[in-house]
């Protein structure tokens, strides 16, 4: 890197979030996006020093969704579904964009289904906007392949 160059961090208020390649609107807020890998302690006999730290398996906590409520009826209707008993699992992808809008980081996440929404607080003395939470269990997150954009990609998300 030649001096003056600079390479700002993306900020976290520019994201789009995808789910069966359907962009459902505009989120405020998404959070979740995370892998924690569990281990198990494993005392060795005769190594009195420490202990040993084996992994088990990698989890991942339930995306939570956030927006502003819109006439659209798709998210209600498929955790209102998922209520009722007809779970419908589904794939998305949550998109990181750069300033001009290009998709620089993106995470998978597979075999989502909802199991919570949370419909807004209703007060009479605020002008806050109406906020739907959207909570989904999922099969885990992954990276989406070809992102981050490196030198000469298009920055375009794999189709």
């Amino acid at each position: 890197m030649s001096v003056g160059q600079r390479r700002d961090p993306y900020l976290g208020s520019r994201f789009v979030v995808e789910v069966e390649s359907l962009v459902v609107g505009a989120f405020a807020e998404v959070s979740g996006l995370e892998r924690q890998l569990e281990t198990e302690e494993y005392q060795e006999g005769g190594v009195n020093t420490h202990s040993h730290a084996l992994p088990k398996r990698a989890s991942s906590p339930n995306l939570v969704c956030k927006r502003g409520m819109t006439d659209s009826q798709v998210l209600w209707e498929w955790a209102r579904n998922a209520a009722d008993g007809q779970v419908v699992r589904k794939s998305g992808q949550v998109f990181l964009l750069d300033a001009s809008g290009t998709p620089t980081w993106g995470w998978a996440f597979a075999d989502a289904y909802p199991v919570k929404w949370t419909g807004p607080d209703l007060q009479a003395d605020q002008g806050a906007v109406a906020v739907e939470t959207l909570e989904l269990t999922h099969d885990g997150i992954t990276a989406v392949p070809g992102l981050p954009a490196g030198p000469g990609s298009s920055g375009a998300p794999p189709g």
